[in-house]
């Protein structure tokens, strides 16, 4: 499972970095608060229409939110949907460019610093390093001369846009068990809107028909399916693994943009790509594995019976596998390599 979670973090950072070169030629036409509205509108709605073509058609299904999962989802939405995009806005008003773009390297270490602080994850010296490789590659990619600070209100909004989206990658790992589609649906259909108000706000005008519907197309698949396929991979992986995983977006769009637009390939996008290969390999090699507990704990989501899934069944749960319905866990001890999915979530020595 967590190999296939991996597959999707890199899938989710590959769409993501697509989005780089199409946002480069849209944005000569398109004011760049009012591109990322379409782009979350694009996604809420795909998804949207997704979750529609999908009922009924699959013998599996995916847990549908529910009331203990709003207090995250909503602090999710404001974190990432609206917090950050208006920070980076209030940033980017008064900041340079280089000096944004090495700012906002800064979104994976905080998601690591908030997983390890406060949502107990774990992570050892090799993921830290591994880690510090993955932002020096992006740092490298967005390097563009010395930055300087001209002002400290601009680089400190852009940090607090970064903090807001690592919170927001921490709370909806909080709620990944959850249908993956209606936790993008719910957050494309918030932040786009809001992304369009404060585009209007700064503006920004709604572009030609056709302009509009292929950004929307774009945020579908680079915004939507990406973000489905991230919070799958923060199942099995958490919020720290799959940011780690997801640092990669940039080298992927800036490679996206050496075949698609024609941009040439320099030693320092070369060098970016050596300093990525070397965290990712960092974290692919990381086996983490000690004695660790279970707690006794009630929920549901999809599963298949392995050695942390073996409980009775009801008349009235689905059969096959995997199927969803609430079960138990019984208190447990034992040793195996584990990454912190949702019953691998416990306090370190």
């Amino acid at each position: 499972m967590s190999r296939m979670a991996i597959l999707f973090a890199f899938g989710s950072a590959a769409l993501f970095g697509l989005s780089t070169p199409a946002a480069k030629i849209l944005l000569g036409a398109v004011h760049p608060a009012m591109l990322a509205g379409l782009f979350y509108c694009g996604a809420g709605l795909g998804v949207a229409a997704l979750r529609l073509l999908r009922t009924g058609r699959t013998r599996t299904r995916e847990v549908a939110l529910g009331r203990r999962d709003v207090p995250w989802l909503v602090g999710s939405v404001i974190s990432g949907g609206v917090a950050g995009p208006l920070l980076l806005m209030i940033g980017l008003a008064h900041t340079q460019a280089a000096t944004a773009s090495l700012l906002l390297a800064f979104e994976g270490a905080a998601t690591v610093l908030i997983a390890w602080l406060f949502f107990r994850e774990s992570y050892g010296l090799r993921l830290m390093l591994g880690m510090a490789c993955l932002a020096a590659g992006a740092a490298t990619l967005a390097w563009s001369g010395p930055p300087t600070l001209n002002a400290v209100a601009g680089p400190l909004a852009v940090i607090g846009a970064c903090f807001s989206w690592a919170l927001d990658n921490n709370l909806t790992r909080k709620i990944s068990l959850a249908d993956p589609l209606q936790i993008v649906e719910i957050k494309g259909l918030v932040a786009g809107p809001v992304n369009l108000a404060l585009g209007f706000w700064a503006g920004g005008l709604i572009p030609p028909l056709a302009t509009s519907l292929l950004a929307a197309a774009v945020g579908f698949v680079a915004y939507g399916v990406s973000l489905v396929l991230f919070v799958l991979a923060l199942r099995e992986l958490g919020a720290a693994r799959t940011s780690a995983y997801f640092a990669t977006a940039p080298f992927m769009g800036a490679l996206a943009a050496v075949f698609a637009l024609g941009d040439p390939m320099t030693v320092q996008l070369a060098g970016a790509g050596a300093l990525m290969a070397i965290g990712v390999w960092l974290h692919l090699t990381e086996r983490h594995q000690h004695e660790h507990v279970h707690k006794a704990m009630e929920h549901a989501h999809l599963h298949v019976h392995d050695e942390h899934h073996q409980h009775r069944h009801q008349p009235s749960d689905r059969p096959g596998e995997p199927h969803d319905h609430p079960h138990d866990h019984e208190p447990l001890t034992h040793a195996h390599a584990h990454t912190p999915d949702p019953h691998h979530r416990h306090r370190h020595a």
